[in-house]
Protein backbone atom coordinates (compact mmCIF):
# COMPACT_ATOMS: atom_id res chain seq x y z
CA UNK A 1 0.00 0.00 0.00
CA UNK A 2 1.23 3.49 -0.89
CA UNK A 3 1.34 5.52 2.40
CA UNK A 4 0.59 8.64 0.35
CA UNK A 5 -2.51 7.04 -1.16
CA UNK A 6 -4.44 4.97 1.39
CA UNK A 7 -7.00 4.00 -1.24
CA UNK A 8 -4.44 1.75 -2.99
CA UNK A 9 -4.82 -1.91 -2.19
CA UNK A 10 -1.98 -4.43 -2.10
CA UNK A 11 -2.23 -7.46 -4.40
CA UNK A 12 -3.98 -10.41 -2.83
CA UNK A 13 -1.48 -12.87 -1.37
CA UNK A 14 -1.13 -16.26 -3.05
CA UNK A 15 -2.88 -18.99 -1.12
CA UNK A 16 -2.06 -22.67 -1.52
CA UNK A 17 -5.70 -23.64 -1.19
CA UNK A 18 -8.96 -22.85 -2.89
CA UNK A 19 -11.58 -20.29 -1.97
CA UNK A 20 -15.36 -20.26 -2.47
CA UNK A 21 -14.82 -17.98 -5.48
CA UNK A 22 -12.02 -20.12 -6.90
CA UNK A 23 -12.29 -23.69 -5.61
CA UNK A 24 -9.41 -25.96 -6.46
CA UNK A 25 -9.06 -29.62 -7.28
CA UNK A 26 -5.82 -31.57 -7.03
CA UNK A 27 -5.36 -34.81 -8.97
CA UNK A 28 -2.66 -37.26 -9.96
CA UNK A 29 -2.16 -38.50 -13.49
CA UNK A 30 -0.41 -41.82 -14.12
CA UNK A 31 0.74 -43.76 -17.16
CA UNK A 32 2.25 -47.21 -17.65
CA UNK A 33 3.56 -48.30 -21.04
CA UNK A 34 4.99 -51.72 -21.87
CA UNK A 35 7.23 -51.71 -24.95
CA UNK A 36 10.03 -53.64 -26.62
CA UNK A 37 13.60 -52.66 -25.67
CA UNK A 38 15.70 -50.55 -28.02
CA UNK A 39 19.20 -51.59 -26.95
CA UNK A 40 20.88 -54.47 -25.16
CA UNK A 41 24.15 -54.38 -23.28
CA UNK A 42 26.58 -57.22 -22.65
CA UNK A 43 29.64 -57.24 -20.41
CA UNK A 44 32.75 -59.15 -21.48
CA UNK A 45 35.59 -60.06 -19.13
CA UNK A 46 38.77 -61.27 -20.83
CA UNK A 47 41.39 -63.04 -18.72
CA UNK A 48 44.98 -64.21 -19.09
CA UNK A 49 47.46 -65.98 -16.84
CA UNK A 50 51.20 -66.45 -16.97
CA UNK A 51 54.23 -66.99 -14.79
CA UNK A 52 55.86 -63.89 -16.25
CA UNK A 53 54.20 -60.49 -15.99
CA UNK A 54 55.15 -59.44 -19.51
CA UNK A 55 53.88 -62.72 -20.95
CA UNK A 56 50.57 -62.35 -19.08
CA UNK A 57 50.15 -58.81 -20.38
CA UNK A 58 51.02 -59.84 -23.95
CA UNK A 59 48.54 -62.70 -23.81
CA UNK A 60 45.85 -60.42 -22.39
CA UNK A 61 46.45 -57.88 -25.15
CA UNK A 62 46.12 -60.58 -27.80
CA UNK A 63 42.89 -61.95 -26.34
CA UNK A 64 41.47 -58.45 -25.93
CA UNK A 65 42.25 -57.58 -29.56
CA UNK A 66 40.62 -60.81 -30.72
CA UNK A 67 37.43 -60.01 -28.83
CA UNK A 68 37.33 -56.38 -30.00
CA UNK A 69 37.95 -57.37 -33.63
CA UNK A 70 35.10 -59.87 -33.41
CA UNK A 71 32.71 -57.29 -31.95
CA UNK A 72 33.65 -54.71 -34.60
CA UNK A 73 32.74 -57.10 -37.42
CA UNK A 74 29.10 -56.46 -36.52
CA UNK A 75 29.39 -52.87 -37.72
CA UNK A 76 26.53 -50.48 -37.05
CA UNK A 77 24.59 -53.02 -35.00
CA UNK A 78 27.10 -52.22 -32.21
CA UNK A 79 25.99 -48.79 -31.05
CA UNK A 80 28.58 -48.40 -28.31
CA UNK A 81 31.80 -50.20 -27.40
CA UNK A 82 33.84 -49.31 -24.32
CA UNK A 83 36.84 -50.73 -22.53
CA UNK A 84 36.66 -50.50 -18.76
CA UNK A 85 39.10 -51.50 -16.04
CA UNK A 86 42.30 -53.40 -16.81
CA UNK A 87 44.31 -55.17 -14.13
CA UNK A 88 47.45 -57.30 -13.80
CA UNK A 89 47.53 -58.95 -10.38
CA UNK A 90 50.32 -61.13 -8.93
CA UNK A 91 49.34 -64.39 -7.27
CA UNK A 92 51.50 -64.92 -4.20
CA UNK A 93 52.42 -68.25 -2.64
CA UNK A 94 54.29 -69.18 0.53
CA UNK A 95 57.92 -70.15 0.02
CA UNK A 96 59.76 -70.93 3.19
CA UNK A 97 59.48 -67.98 5.51
CA UNK A 98 58.68 -65.53 2.77
CA UNK A 99 56.39 -65.15 -0.23
CA UNK A 100 57.06 -65.44 -3.92
CA UNK A 101 55.04 -64.63 -7.01
CA UNK A 102 53.56 -67.79 -8.44
CA UNK A 103 51.74 -66.29 -11.43
CA UNK A 104 50.23 -63.12 -12.85
CA UNK A 105 46.52 -62.77 -13.61
CA UNK A 106 45.32 -60.21 -16.12
CA UNK A 107 41.77 -59.03 -16.72
CA UNK A 108 40.14 -56.44 -18.93
CA UNK A 109 36.44 -55.54 -19.00
CA UNK A 110 34.58 -54.51 -22.16
CA UNK A 111 30.94 -53.47 -22.59
CA UNK A 112 29.03 -53.43 -25.86
CA UNK A 113 25.57 -52.10 -26.69
CA UNK A 114 23.70 -53.56 -29.64
CA UNK A 115 20.50 -52.63 -31.44
CA UNK A 116 20.09 -55.82 -33.51
CA UNK A 117 18.98 -58.58 -31.18
CA UNK A 118 19.48 -61.34 -33.75
CA UNK A 119 23.11 -60.30 -34.08
CA UNK A 120 23.26 -60.09 -30.29
CA UNK A 121 22.55 -63.80 -29.88
CA UNK A 122 25.18 -64.73 -32.44
CA UNK A 123 27.83 -62.39 -31.04
CA UNK A 124 27.20 -63.51 -27.48
CA UNK A 125 27.70 -67.15 -28.45
CA UNK A 126 30.89 -66.45 -30.40
CA UNK A 127 32.37 -64.38 -27.57
CA UNK A 128 31.51 -67.03 -25.00
CA UNK A 129 33.35 -69.56 -27.19
CA UNK A 130 36.65 -67.69 -26.82
CA UNK A 131 39.27 -68.89 -24.35
CA UNK A 132 39.18 -67.40 -20.85
CA UNK A 133 36.36 -65.06 -21.80
CA UNK A 134 33.29 -64.49 -19.70
CA UNK A 135 30.11 -62.91 -21.05
CA UNK A 136 27.35 -61.52 -18.84
CA UNK A 137 23.98 -60.11 -19.83
CA UNK A 138 22.14 -59.10 -21.78
CA UNK A 139 20.66 -56.10 -20.02
CA UNK A 140 17.75 -54.67 -21.98
CA UNK A 141 16.85 -50.97 -21.99
CA UNK A 142 15.36 -47.99 -23.76
CA UNK A 143 17.52 -45.06 -24.77
CA UNK A 144 17.33 -42.07 -22.40
CA UNK A 145 15.85 -39.97 -25.24
CA UNK A 146 13.40 -42.65 -26.36
CA UNK A 147 10.05 -41.20 -27.52
CA UNK A 148 8.39 -43.72 -25.22
CA UNK A 149 9.29 -41.56 -22.22
CA UNK A 150 7.59 -38.55 -23.84
CA UNK A 151 4.52 -40.62 -24.68
CA UNK A 152 4.22 -41.77 -21.07
CA UNK A 153 4.51 -38.21 -19.72
CA UNK A 154 1.90 -36.91 -22.14
CA UNK A 155 -0.44 -39.76 -21.30
CA UNK A 156 -0.05 -39.01 -17.58
CA UNK A 157 -0.96 -35.35 -18.18
CA UNK A 158 -4.02 -36.30 -20.24
CA UNK A 159 -5.16 -38.65 -17.48
CA UNK A 160 -4.76 -35.88 -14.89
CA UNK A 161 -6.91 -33.51 -16.97
CA UNK A 162 -9.53 -36.20 -17.53
CA UNK A 163 -9.67 -37.05 -13.84
CA UNK A 164 -10.05 -33.41 -12.88
CA UNK A 165 -12.87 -33.00 -15.41
CA UNK A 166 -14.68 -35.98 -13.94
CA UNK A 167 -14.52 -34.40 -10.48
CA UNK A 168 -15.79 -31.13 -11.92
CA UNK A 169 -18.65 -32.91 -13.71
CA UNK A 170 -19.61 -34.62 -10.47
CA UNK A 171 -20.06 -31.13 -9.00
CA UNK A 172 -21.98 -29.90 -12.03
CA UNK A 173 -19.28 -27.46 -13.08
CA UNK A 174 -16.19 -27.19 -15.29
CA UNK A 175 -12.48 -26.55 -15.01
CA UNK A 176 -11.45 -22.90 -15.07
CA UNK A 177 -7.65 -22.92 -15.16
CA UNK A 178 -4.55 -25.00 -14.54
CA UNK A 179 -2.57 -23.64 -11.59
CA UNK A 180 0.17 -26.25 -11.19
CA UNK A 181 1.63 -29.24 -12.98
CA UNK A 182 4.58 -31.15 -11.49
CA UNK A 183 6.37 -34.47 -11.90
CA UNK A 184 6.12 -36.72 -8.89
CA UNK A 185 9.35 -36.13 -6.95
CA UNK A 186 10.29 -33.12 -9.08
CA UNK A 187 12.17 -31.63 -6.11
CA UNK A 188 14.30 -34.76 -5.66
CA UNK A 189 17.56 -35.56 -7.49
CA UNK A 190 16.99 -37.12 -10.89
CA UNK A 191 18.16 -40.73 -10.97
CA UNK A 192 20.41 -41.84 -13.79
CA UNK A 193 18.93 -43.99 -16.49
CA UNK A 194 19.81 -47.58 -15.86
CA UNK A 195 19.32 -51.03 -17.13
CA UNK A 196 16.89 -53.66 -16.03
CA UNK A 197 18.03 -56.87 -14.48
CA UNK A 198 20.00 -59.32 -16.61
CA UNK A 199 18.08 -61.93 -18.52
CA UNK A 200 20.79 -64.44 -17.76
CA UNK A 201 24.55 -64.89 -17.90
CA UNK A 202 26.75 -66.89 -20.24
CA UNK A 203 30.29 -68.05 -19.49
CA UNK A 204 32.82 -69.60 -21.85
CA UNK A 205 34.80 -72.70 -21.06
CA UNK A 206 37.71 -71.51 -18.92
CA UNK A 207 40.35 -73.72 -20.52
CA UNK A 208 42.55 -73.65 -23.57
CA UNK A 209 41.19 -74.96 -26.82
CA UNK A 210 37.59 -73.77 -26.57
CA UNK A 211 38.00 -71.67 -29.72
CA UNK A 212 39.45 -74.64 -31.64
CA UNK A 213 36.21 -76.62 -31.67
CA UNK A 214 35.34 -78.20 -35.01
CA UNK A 215 32.00 -76.41 -35.07
CA UNK A 216 30.94 -73.08 -33.64
CA UNK A 217 28.20 -73.19 -31.05
CA UNK A 218 24.72 -72.43 -32.34
CA UNK A 219 23.64 -68.79 -31.78
CA UNK A 220 21.59 -68.22 -28.67
CA UNK A 221 17.94 -67.40 -29.24
CA UNK A 222 17.44 -64.44 -26.91
CA UNK A 223 13.96 -63.15 -26.10
CA UNK A 224 14.02 -59.37 -25.46
CA UNK A 225 12.69 -58.36 -22.06
CA UNK A 226 9.71 -56.01 -22.30
CA UNK A 227 10.37 -52.59 -20.79
CA UNK A 228 7.98 -50.87 -18.37
CA UNK A 229 7.86 -47.08 -18.49
CA UNK A 230 6.02 -45.16 -15.79
CA UNK A 231 5.09 -41.49 -15.51
CA UNK A 232 3.24 -39.64 -12.76
CA UNK A 233 2.25 -36.00 -12.43
CA UNK A 234 0.44 -33.89 -9.87
CA UNK A 235 -1.93 -31.28 -11.25
CA UNK A 236 -4.04 -28.58 -9.64
CA UNK A 237 -6.93 -26.77 -11.29
CA UNK A 238 -9.36 -24.08 -10.31
CA UNK A 239 -13.06 -24.73 -10.89
CA UNK A 240 -15.89 -22.52 -11.93
CA UNK A 241 -17.73 -22.16 -8.58
CA UNK A 242 -20.41 -24.86 -8.54
CA UNK A 243 -23.98 -24.30 -7.41
CA UNK A 244 -24.27 -26.66 -4.48
CA UNK A 245 -27.77 -25.72 -3.36
CA UNK A 246 -30.24 -28.60 -3.71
Amino acid sequence: MDPMNPTDTAPAPHTPYGTPDAPRVAVRGEAHLEVDPEIARISITISARGTDRRDALTDLTRRNNTALDLIKTYGDTVENLETGALSITPELTKHGRGERIRAYHGRVHVTAELTDFTALGELTTRLADLDLTRVEGPWWALRPDSPTHRQARQQAVREAVQRAREYAEALGTTLAALTELADIGADQPTPAYGYGGPAGGMRSAAYAGAADLAEEAAPLDLEPQRQHVYAQVNARFTLVPPQLTP
